[in-house]
């Protein structure tokens, strides 16, 4: 599963992207975030506050609810602001 970070998100986890295999166990996002908030103090610090994160799977906005499955791309960003 390839994961991209955006903005202060990429920052406080120190990388743009990577590629990880999360344990059977996660099969949506909500788990997906759970387990990476456990990967290290950055991660749990981009992921505290859910309000302000944002995810699309396969370049698709999706919910917390959503699944995801071994190949699919995951970003998580900050809401948008346009003007």
């Amino acid at each position: 599963m390839k994961l991209l970070y955006f903005a202060w998100l990429r920052t406080k986890v120190g990388l743009s992207e990577e590629t990880v295999e999360p344990p059977p166990g996660v099969t949506d996002v909500a788990g997906l975030i759970d387990w990476l908030k456990g990967r290290g103090p950055g991660y749990a610090d981009a992921l505290a506050n859910l309000a302000v994160v944002k995810v699309a799977v396969n370049q698709e906005y999706v919910p917390f609810e959503h699944p995801v499955r071994p190949g699919d791309e995951v970003a998580l960003f900050p809401p948008v602001t346009g003007g």
